[in-house]
């Protein structure tokens, strides 16, 4: 489409070509703390969005919402605005019994439910190549391991109903490979091949589907380890030239 985006009231040069995009405010509000000289460029529809330098690249942290077409709006206006490279940093749910709160994993794909995630409407009767950006992907999980940081790699499974799933969701989907749940990562990696973006997604585990008491961390509970992934992305952002 044409002319300006009409969600993130922000205009060419406000937005950099690194993005971190998560689907918390408040979580820009922490990872802020990460940049130098930020500046919010947008609230407008509560999608805080902000700018700043990390050691000496420009990178924007982004409020995408919850679920895949309030997501698919942001991304695609960020891309608008001059987005080369989108990273989503969230939660997801485990659906591996040995995933704990607080770990990271990695994403090396997204399924989803065919005609789901918004997607249907981009690709009509087919489904779309859900895959992350594989150098942009495997520099993050380079820079974690630099840290001997303790993280998984595995494709996740992209829902569009956060109480829709239980312990039989997650067995069902566990026995065919895919480790975690979350919201938005199919309609990025999708998205990044249509659009020439380069993505990632890396997530950490608030809660086990599988567990006998259910839990769910909140973000401040997180905050550490939202703070360590968020690293690894920046460092990972300098060693990529789009």
């Amino acid at each position: 489409m044409s002319g300006p985006p009409f969600h993130i009231k922000a205009k060419p040069g406000d937005i950099a070509e690194n993005v971190i995009a998560v689907g918390d405010p408040g979580r820009v509000k922490i990872l802020g703390e990460l940049l130098d000289n930020y500046r919010v460029v947008n609230e407008h529809r509560g999608l805080l969005t902000i700018t700043g330098e990390y050691k000496g690249i420009q990178v924007t942290i982004a409020t995408h919402g919850m679920g895949c077409p309030s997501a698919a709006i942001v991304f695609e206006e960020l891309g608008m605005l001059g987005a080369k490279k989108i990273v989503r940093l969230g939660t997801a749910g485990g659906m591996r019994e040995d995933l704990e709160i607080g770990d990271i994993v990695v994403a090396t794909g997204a399924a989803y439910t065919c005609g789901g995630c918004g997607l249907g409407q981009y690709y009509t009767g087919y489904c779309a190549p859900t895959a992350p950006d594989p150098i942009l992907t495997y520099k993050i999980i380079e820079e974690l391991s630099k840290k001997r940081i303790r993280f998984h790699t595995g494709p996740v499974f992209s829902s569009d109903a956060f109480y829709a799933e239980d312990p039989e969701f997650a067995r069902k989907w566990c026995e065919k490979g895919v480790i975690a749940v979350e919201m938005e990562a199919a309609i990025l990696f999708a998205l990044g091949w249509m659009r020439k973006w380069k993505t990632a997604a890396v997530l950490v585990i608030s809660d086990n589907l599988l567990a006998e008491k259910q839990y769910l961390a909140t973000s401040e509970e997180l905050k550490e380890k939202i703070v360590i992934a968020a690293k690894a992305i920046l460092e990972a952002f300098k060693t990529i030239k789009h």
